[in-house]
């Protein structure tokens, strides 16, 4: 799965858990852009990441994310 396909298909997630049918993701994009991006919805989207892609994030993987672009990079890669 190539970075296009992740960002399309997370996407889609960003915009179920936020409850935004506009919210379009940039690979800038980080908690700060988003007003509803709280530590809980941030665990509600790891979780629903995990479930979309079929895949599991250890604690380093999500300390390492300083955004959008670094989590569809770890998407590609436990994907791979």
């Amino acid at each position: 799965m190539n970075s296009e396909e992740v960002k399309a298909r997370l996407n889609k997630v960003f915009r179920d858990i936020f409850d935004d049918p506009d919210l379009c993701i940039a690979e800038a994009t980080t908690a700060a852009d988003i007003d509803a991006w709280d530590s809980l919805t941030h665990i509600d989207l790891i979780v629903q990441v995990e479930k979309e892609f079929k895949v599991k994030f250890s604690t380093g993987d999500v300390r390492g994310l300083r955004n959008v672009g670094d989590f569809i990079a770890l998407i590609v890669k436990k994907t791979a």
